[in-house]
């Protein structure tokens, strides 16, 4: 988990992306437990108010679950929802802003490609 501190990025959000980032590589696994906040703010000297705020997102995204006096654990299924919520994202960030650019430099779709292709 890497914390910017001189991020425009909240912290609590980085906290709640790099959980995401490591659900999504297969670090933390469905059912298994992730680290605890006071893990996360003693590591990273964060206020643990700060790591649990970035917890909340994820509850209350239903990506991480709390086994109460246990800990946060990842939810069944949400390595998909993740990888679904990231590729709309993606669309919406991304490709669509491609899209709009391209129609203004009519650039073909078939020239995206090609472009695309030469630098794979």
């Amino acid at each position: 988990m890497i914390i910017e501190f001189n991020n425009d990025i909240p912290i609590y959000i980085q906290i709640a992306q790099a959980i995401e980032d490591n659900i999504i590589k297969g670090i933390f696994k469905e059912d298994e437990m992730i680290p605890s906040t006071t893990e996360i703010s003693v590591k990273y000297k964060i206020n643990p108010a700060t790591v649990g705020k970035g917890f909340n997102i994820l509850v209350d995204e239903g990506i991480i679950y709390k086994k109460r006096g246990v800990g946060m654990f990842v939810s069944k299924g949400s390595k998909e929802v993740l990888m679904n919520k990231r590729k709309e994202s993606f669309f919406n960030n991304y490709i669509v802003t491609l899209l709009d650019e391209a129609k203004k430099l009519n650039i073909s779709i078939e020239d995206i490609i090609k472009m695309i292709n030469k630098e794979g």
